[in-house]
């Protein structure tokens, strides 16, 4: 016997007769599909299913797996256990669309109101924002994507007050956050886009610096709101796998606070900076 065994007769024994796509025959004597419907569903033989079942084959392929799962219909928690199991790893699908944000999410982003807070996907588009977040980037002529906001906007250099070093570690984050999906239309479109459009985020890919992003700090400079100094932290979304949670806060009590603050409720009235970055 195995895990992954135990587990697939579990989720047999579990799987609705009614969601057939074909007419079920004969009587029952356990609750679930049978082995045979299991396997004609997933387009593998009965002989192999059976032997995944008992543990006598250990090493099914993500392709499996993945026609498992849809005869199984798992849930996408269920998915990823079960390519543990099989010691595999799992890649989330890369929809052509981002899927809508959790409520429980965005209600999370809206009660930070003291804290810009937005949702990456894997390619670093921006797909959730809270209204500190739509403030802080509004000079910003798209937001669709981070790093094209860093490379391609022109605002992106008046922004990041040291513009290199941000640029450097976004490029290393999108190849750590994109690599699974290599050769995907979504990322080739993204990465012709840069390279023609940006001569230096060519050269940055070229070096293949790989580089995560989960806490850092950072200067800005906002027409509005001046010069100030942010800390983020990055969280991976667990509902929404390969997507990240960022937030952007200010030291309590500092001037960088202040003027992240003053942002959100459209009150700016003249630049504000810490004074230790007008020195």
């Amino acid at each position: 016997m195995s895990e992954l065994g135990d587990f697939l007769r579990a989720k047999r024994a579990a799987a609705s007769v009614d969601a057939l796509p074909f007419p079920a025959s004969g009587r029952r004597r356990v609750p679930g599909l049978r082995r045979d419907e299991v396997a004609l569903l997933a387009g593998v033989s009965v002989d192999y299913y059976t032997r995944l079942e008992q543990g006598r084959e250990r090493n099914p392929s993500a392709q499996v797996l993945d026609a498992l799962a849809h005869a199984l219909d798992l849930n996408l928690h269920e998915r990823r256990y079960a390519y543990g199991l099989a010691q595999i790893a799992w890649v989330p699908e890369l929809a052509e669309t981002d899927p809508p944000v959790d409520a429980t999410l965005t209600r999370l982003m809206d009660g930070w109101p003291g804290a810009a807070c937005f949702v990456l996907d894997p390619l670093l588009d921006i797909v959730a924002m809270n209204a500190l977040a739509t403030a802080l980037f509004r000079p910003f002529v798209s937001t669709r994507n981070l790093v094209e906001m860093v490379f391609l906007d022109p605002e992106g250099r008046a922004f990041y007050v040291d513009w290199e070093r941000a640029a450097k570690g976004c490029v290393a984050n999108l190849r750590a956050t994109s690599g699974l999906y290599a050769g995907t239309a979504r990322r080739r479109e993204l990465l012709d886009r840069l390279t023609g459009g940006s001569p230096y985020f060519a050269e940055l890919w070229a070096a293949h610096d790989v580089e995560p992003k989960t806490h850092d700090q950072k200067v800005l400079r906002h027409p509005e709101a001046g010069e100030f100094a942010i800390a983020f932290d990055a969280f991976e979304v667990s509902a929404m796998p390969g997507h990240q949670l960022v937030v952007y806060r200010a030291e309590p009590a500092s001037a960088s606070e202040r003027a992240l603050r003053m942002l959100s409720k459209d009150e700016v009235a003249s630049p504000v900076g810490d004074s230790a970055l007008a020195g």
